[in-house]
């Protein structure tokens, strides 16, 4: 299962399980990068 991931930014996110992770991403996506979007899948292959 992966649980975290860096944004190339800088910013480590971390998640609970792979749904918390892709929630978080896509949050810290929408707040700090406008119109970055990722599905799930995407978001799940950068991540470890």
């Amino acid at each position: 299962m992966k649980t975290r991931l860096n944004c190339p930014c800088g910013v480590a996110i971390k998640g609970t399980d792979e749904d918390d992770l892709i929630e978080q991403t896509q949050a810290h996506l929408a707040e700090n990068h406008p119109g970055h979007d990722y599905t799930p899948d995407e978001i799940l292959f950068i991540a470890y």
